[in-house]
């Protein structure tokens, strides 16, 4: 029911930033907690951010805490994350998630875009 996609991607250098965000469809956007995951070469997939239906609570990875902002529009149906003081090892496919029930586990999300490629060089 729910369609979201992913844009923003790209290669930046470590210390840069880079602005992802997910475009989601239908009319029920404000329903869904709304998370953020990544996932490395050879690593599972893991929790980044999520941010509640309101917009008024986030939560965030300790890995990112302090370095990125989760952020959501729901009249443009539309979840950002931007990333700041980018590490190589954020290097990951980064995916934006829809889920009914709070939860940190994957899985356990609805829905998912496709995801989107971020690469930080050394």
């Amino acid at each position: 029911q729910v369609q979201l996609v992913e844009s923003g991607g790209g290669l930046v250098q470590a210390g840069g930033s880079l602005r992802l965000s997910c475009a989601a469809s239908g009319r029920t956007f404000s329903r869904y907690i709304m998370g953020w995951f990544r996932q490395a070469p050879g690593k599972e997939r893991e929790f980044v951010a999520d941010i509640s239906r309101s917009g008024g609570s986030t939560y965030y990875a300790d890995s990112v805490k302090g370095r990125f902002i989760i952020s959501r529009d729901n009249a443009k149906n539309t979840v950002d994350l931007l990333m700041n003081s980018l590490k190589p090892e954020d290097t990951a496919v980064y995916y934006c998630a829809a889920t009914i029930v709070a939860t940190m586990v994957p899985t356990r999300y609805d829905y998912w875009g496709q995801g989107t490629q971020v690469t930080v060089s050394s």
